[in-house]
């Protein structure tokens, strides 16, 4: 068997991956973007009395004991009314938002520590967005709409502008609502330095007289994923998420097929997007339920999540605490705010190779300071760690390209007799000890590796806008001057005069091209990629050069007999 077929094989198993990627993308139910997407969201109810008691008369409210029917109509009026609800502008130091007073929802939030790209440093990345219907909502659900303010409740603020000042750790925000009959509820935003997870308090003043019975749920909505597919076809996961002691994704074309309803302990309902997440996470001793929804009117998708039943005594009070993330998909710190929070960094199917790759990356990263140089050291330490199954491949070629006059010649012995040249090649290996199966494996070990550093580069915001040297400000992106696919495409050709020649004119004419196909294929890889194939690639020519230089010889090709050759060259 020829010793460079194995390059054709991982460039056509390769590519079928990326086909069939793209084919399952581009074939997803597409959703069709409604007019009403954007306004929607910010529709309100408000009642003619002050108080300003809410409806639950929306599709949106999950469902508990009153009726949920999709109406526009005020409660006591019964006519459609004006948006009165008023915006709440927060920034910290990490964290610029909006709240609307209708319901206290999270209209928008900006992450002011990350910039949209290196050419619009000043601008930052806005994770939810009411344009896109991405918001995220609270409230709460009684026996009846009176007696508990849903999302589409108007609450009340004692100023629409909250900064964290220089001197404070802390930034606390309160809405009130009320119903002008003794009930009371208190929203409370906790803002901390430096933090992007955000303490979500809802206090019940019950002075009704009675006891007060209800839930309260936290849920997020999202439009029409309108994300491009990203290079070679591939694109990050965007859709919902939530926690049942294992990570669980919803698509959106499974809410809208399928909508969700599950009891589960502790948790976390999440939306992602690329490099950044948001989640509501209730208390973990909590039992919760799970549930997703899709909304035709305005085309929205919901996860969310809604606490057990919870009695209230008259001339009591009671509160509802949870919190709320939003920002960049950070392993290390989602790991610490909840229990496998970290895996909605999604590596896909490659996540057993990408999560201790991105680990033993993180680690070098934390010496050296620079993600181009953890990159080059982690291939240093993967040659090393393969060095001996690479070393088999190597010789098997080497004797090969030593035994090929013989091999030529047995060739033409049995031209026009197949299987006597088959038989007589085999025998031919046998007695040469040569494993004509053996370039196979440094193949099949790097595909792995390949992919999952491919989605670490892709999925890990710790590389996004990483700066290498030089002109590699972002290895997550190609590179602009296109250096390293075509040091790639040279480092691949020299590899090739390495092996042993091809008998078939036809595969040589195939394999000469290889170059030039896999140099343009790497042309729209991100430049961190390519870098460690241009690693891999250089440390494989001078593993092979050595070994092969070794075999003409009649000497060892150990790592023994390569440090011996390295120190007697000193």
């Amino acid at each position: 068997m020829d010793q460079q077929r194995p390059l054709l094989y991982f460039a056509l198993l390769f590519l079928s991956y990326l086909i069939w990627t793209a084919w399952m993308q581009d074939h997803a139910p597409k959703p069709v973007i409604d007019k009403t997407s954007t306004t929607a969201i910010t529709q309100s109810i408000p009642n003619t009395s002050p108080s300003s008691v809410p409806s639950a008369n929306r599709s949106d409210v999950p469902e508990g004991v009153a009726t949920v029917v999709a109406t526009t109509q005020a409660v006591s009026t019964g006519k459609v009314v004006k948006n009165t609800a008023a915006e709440i502008h927060i920034k910290t130091d990490v964290l610029d938002m909006i709240i609307s007073t209708e319901g206290g929802s999270f209209i928008q939030a900006d992450l002011l520590t990350y910039p949209v790209s290196l050419e619009e440093k000043d601008k930052p990345v806005r994770v939810l967005d009411r344009s896109k219907a991405y918001v995220a909502q609270s409230g709460l659900i009684s026996t009846a709409p009176e007696l508990a303010p849903n999302h589409y409740a108007q609450f009340t603020a004692p100023q629409t502008e909250y900064e964290l000042l220089d001197d404070s750790e802390q930034l606390v925000v309160p809405l009130t609502w009320t119903n002008g009959k003794g009930i009371t509820v208190t929203k409370r935003y906790t803002f901390k330095r430096g933090s992007f997870l955000i303490t979500v308090d809802q206090e019940v003043d019950n002075q009704s007289g009675t006891v007060w019975k209800g839930n309260n749920y936290e849920q997020l909505t999202h439009g029409p994923n309108n994300t491009s597919n990203g290079m070679m076809g591939i694109t990050a996961y965007v859709g919902s998420a939530y926690y049942n002691e294992k990570y669980e994704k919803v698509s959106f074309s499974d809410i809208k097929d399928k909508p969700l309803s599950n009891v589960v302990q502790g948790g976390w309902a999440a939306m992602l997007e690329h490099y950044f997440v948001s989640a509501w996470i209730p208390p973990k001793e909590q039992k919760n339920t799970y549930y997703t929804k899709y909304i035709p009117n305005g085309n929205r998708y919901i996860m969310g999540v809604k606490s057990p039943q919870q009695q209230i005594a008259t001339a009591t009070k009671a509160t509802f605490s949870n919190q709320f993330y939003v920002g960049p998909k950070n392993q290390e710190e989602l790991a610490k705010i909840s229990k496998g929070l970290d895996l909605t960094v999604d590596y896909g199917m490659f996540s057993f190779v990408s999560k201790p790759l991105f680990w033993i990356m993180q680690s070098i990263h934390n010496v050296v300071g620079n993600w181009g140089w953890s990159i080059i050291l982690v291939t240093l330490l993967i040659k090393i760690v393969f060095f001996y199954p690479s070393a088999i491949s190597y010789r098997s070629m080497a004797k090969m390209k030593k035994l090929a006059p013989k091999i030529k010649e047995l060739n033409e012995r049995f031209k026009g007799d197949p299987q006597a040249k088959q038989k007589a090649t085999m025998d031919f290996y046998r007695k040469e000890k040569i494993n004509p199966l053996g370039g196979c494996l440094p193949m099949l070990i790097q595909m792995p590796v390949f992919m999952g550093l491919y989605w670490v580069l892709l999925e890990s915001v710790e590389l996004r806008q990483a700066p290498w040297l030089a002109w590699y400000e972002d290895l997550s992106v190609l590179d602009p001057y296109y250096v390293l696919p075509l040091i790639f495409g040279a480092s691949m050709y020299l590899q090739q005069k390495l092996n042993p020649p091809q008998m078939d004119p036809m595969q040589q004419k195939i394999f000469a091209f290889l170059p030039i196909v896999f140099t343009v294929m790497f042309l729209f890889f991100p430049a961190g990629l390519v870098l460690y194939w241009v690693v891999n690639n250089t440390l494989s020519i001078a593993q092979q050069w050595f070994i092969t230089r070794q075999i003409e010889a009649g000497k060892s090709t150990s790592i023994i007999a390569l440090g011996k050759y390295l120190l007697n060259k000193k």
